[in-house]
């Protein structure tokens, strides 16, 4: 990515905002809109970029909604962008919870109020499918089909058949990537 100038940190607010209110379902869930946000609306990451700060947030602890805002802001907006985007993300989601915890342990018992949250799982289900489409079509592109299969195999079976943690299969993929690194192809050319 070229060096731009710094994001208004009022869009970086809002951005961020949105996302904090509309993500339901929790940090992985809030992935798709991050990228909606970041890659498509505001163009400030494109597609690359974003795996990347996917991949890395994924690597280190503590949850990935606060992980992702924060290294964005910072990247787009220096350290006030950072602190905004975190504060975003967190304050909405607090309120809510406040709110709707309030509310919930309140109205319990009424049939609607336990469905709004069952009603919310499909959607968050077609997001997730949707980033996972965008990664496989990214992987495919830039490794091969058999090669993507492999590893998403490969990662599979650590991580839900074995219980390794996410993390450490990442961590052992980069390792990997800088021993041995694939190259770009090249353009015709050059």
């Amino acid at each position: 990515m070229s060096a731009r100038s710094p994001a208004p940190l009022s869009k970086i607010f809002w951005a961020f905002t949105r996302i904090g209110l509309l993500g339901f379902g929790g940090g992985p869930a809030m992935i798709p809109l991050v990228r909606e946000e970041v890659v498509t609306r505001h163009r400030w990451l494109d597609d690359d970029a974003f795996a990347d700060v996917l991949a890395i947030a994924n690597t280190l602890p503590g949850p990935i909604a606060t992980k992702m805002p924060g290294y964005i802001g910072y990247r787009v907006g220096g350290i006030a962008g950072c602190v905004i985007a975190v504060a975003a993300v967190i304050v909405p989601m607090m309120l809510a919870m406040i709110l709707l915890l309030g509310l919930f342990s309140r109205y319990r018992d009424v049939a609607w109020i336990r469905g709004m949250g069952h009603a919310v799982v499909p959607v968050v289900m077609v997001m997730m499918a949707q980033l996972t489409l965008d990664f496989w079509n990214k992987s495919r592109v830039a490794l091969g089909p058999w090669t993507s299969l492999v590893m998403s195999a490969s990662a599979g079976v650590l991580i839900y058949l074995l219980g390794l943690h996410p993390g450490w299969v990442i961590v052992a993929l980069l390792a990997t990537a800088m021993v041995a690194p694939v190259p770009r192809p090249t353009e015709a050319g050059e």
